[in-house]
């Protein structure tokens, strides 16, 4: 197999003009979708235009599935069930108000949507809601608002650096809340390695760890840590998952036809070492289930659900003058 791979630099019309030359000048057999929902809707309107199926393997916003495509399969939990589990959590602990922030692009409006949705299921309150532009890292006006609503819980829809940004600005000005939950960032090596105990109780969400019980699991990650020195992250796994989605496709339908395999995606249901794999009508992904993760004495840890666990959940969030 030979890999065909550009630097869509994340933005979304480098990543049209990218997938384009891929189909056209490079005339690929099979696709594998690029990282970000924003980057994703961009490419598979290209795939859809040349009615070439896609497994996306770094996208989660449902509006991707929203526009009647047949080309796009998710391998992602979706966006909008991301903090389900947490705020069903916070609601067994009698916590109510809830602040809400998020950066305007596709993703973080989905986890937002879901957020609100769950959150009034729950009885909940979002008492401040605020959408940042992309790549902010100044929050301290906004952290100013939250402190005076005296939430019980804050919630992000945002990326690495803006979570980063934002949990320095609240030990800053001693913004206190018994949850703080992100989406992306937590779940990131570099999310403790760049804020050490400042981590610590801070919780995310991820789409895979190497502690998993899914088939090929352990050859995957050895092999990966040999080569690259480290162990894989979920966005790592996904991209090789999407591989092995691929590579059951093409096994079910017996060849490379592009019609063969769209009927072939939209029908499998398996199991890799990246999670189950069943779509709806759509191509969204129904099967796979989502996890959370919180910084734990230095250790990124699954806490829910109860079955993947490998620590137990710590809460409230140390105040951060009792450190």
């Amino acid at each position: 197999v030979m890999l065909v791979h550009y630097d869509d630099e994340s933005k979304p019309e480098t990543g049209t003009k990218l997938y384009e030359k891929l189909i056209t000048d490079d005339q690929v057999d099979l696709l594998i979708g690029p990282y970000s929902s924003g980057v994703t809707m961009a490419a598979s309107t290209v795939t859809e235009k040349y009615n070439f199926p896609m497994v996306s393997s770094g996208a989660s916003a449902s509006e991707i599935w929203e526009r009647g495509y047949k080309n796009i399969f998710g391998l992602y939990t979706p966006a909008e069930t991301y903090m389900d589990q947490i705020l069903e959590f916070g609601k067994s602990k009698g916590l109510k108000k809830v602040a809400l922030i998020y950066e305007n692009t596709e993703f973080p409006r989905g986890v937002a949507n879901g957020v609100k949705f769950k959150a009034k299921q729950l009885g909940m309150r979002i008492v401040f809601e605020e959408e940042y532009g992309k790549a902010s890292t100044d929050f301290a006006s906004m952290i100013i608002k939250i402190k005076s609503k005296k939430v019980d819980m804050v919630i992000g829809g945002s990326y690495l650096p803006d979570s980063t940004a934002f949990m320095r600005q609240a030990k800053e000005n001693r913004l206190y809340a018994k949850v703080f939950a992100f989406a992306v960032g937590p779940a990131l090596p570099d999310f403790g390695a760049n804020l050490g105990l400042d981590a610590e109780g801070v919780m995310g969400n991820t789409q895979w760890e190497p502690t998993f019980n899914l088939p090929g699991i352990k050859e995957f990650t050895e092999k990966y840590k040999q080569k690259y020195g480290h162990e894989p992250g979920y966005h790592a796994a996904g991209g090789y998952g999407a591989g092995q989605v691929l590579e059951a496709a093409v096994k079910k339908a017996g060849s490379m036809d592009r019609d063969k395999l769209r009927a072939a995606l939209a029908g499998l249901d398996t199991v890799n070492s990246f999670g189950r794999f069943k779509v709806d009508a759509s191509g969204k992904q129904i099967g796979k289930p989502g996890y959370t993760v919180q910084w734990i004495d230095g250790v990124r840890h699954v806490i829910l659900p109860a079955e993947a666990a490998t620590a137990k959940l710590v809460y409230p969030f140390k105040d951060w003058g009792k450190r």
